[in-house]
């Protein structure tokens, strides 16, 4: 398992840039201030949902009688979809709430979204010995993000409406890319299994 390209890896899925206008359209009418506060509650929110499953990912699978391959093809699947969609962005708006948004959308699934969540729990059981550095990768991952988002007028202003679409596509083929090798990977191991 190398940390460096699993923290890389998990933080192209939290997809922090991509997130930039929807973060923003949800807390347009924030102060910075206030926003700010909001960013960090709800990215720990996030990271103690993506540890939850890092730690009983193993036990929720088995409690559920999933298999290893089949996580690794789901998680493949949803992978794909997401990637598609960010090389592809649809026209869909986020509505701002009359309340303070909490846990939804901000944390799940914008950060902790179901690929977060398999691909987190497919790497606790493809490394169950190397837990501490599938942490620092989670840690690594969510730092950079929670970074970004604070930072997201500022991306906003220096890249504009084109550059940060441009930087969620290019995320979006490297997911389509994790994506297939995912999915290769979820057939190999099921072939090893029946044969």
């Amino acid at each position: 398992m190398n940390l460096w390209a699993t923290m890389i890896t998990l933080l192209l899925i939290m997809d922090p840039f991509g997130n930039i206008p929807a973060f923003l359209a949800v807390l347009k009418g924030y102060t910075p201030e206030r926003r700010r506060r909001i960013i960090i509650r709800e990215m720990f929110i996030a990271l103690g949902v993506l540890l939850l499953f890092l730690l009983f990912g193993n036990l929720i699978l088995d409690a559920m009688q999933i298999k290893k391959p089949a996580l690794g093809i789901a998680g493949g699947v949803v992978l794909f979809f997401i990637a598609i969609r960010m090389i592809f962005p649809g026209t869909g708006s986020y509505a701002q709430e009359e309340s303070e948004p909490l846990i939804v959308p901000l944390a799940v699934p914008f950060i902790a979204g179901p690929s977060a969540i398999a691909m987190i729990t497919l790497l606790s059981t493809r490394y169950p010995t190397h837990r501490l550095e599938l942490g620092l990768a989670l840690g690594g991952a969510w730092l950079v993000s929670v970074l970004v988002l604070l930072a997201s007028e500022v991306f906003q202003r220096l890249l504009g409406k084109n550059g940060l679409e441009a930087v969620e596509r290019l995320m979006g083929m490297l997911l389509t890319a994790m994506a297939a090798q995912m999915l290769l990977d979820g057939i190999r191991d099921y072939l090893a299994l029946t044969g």
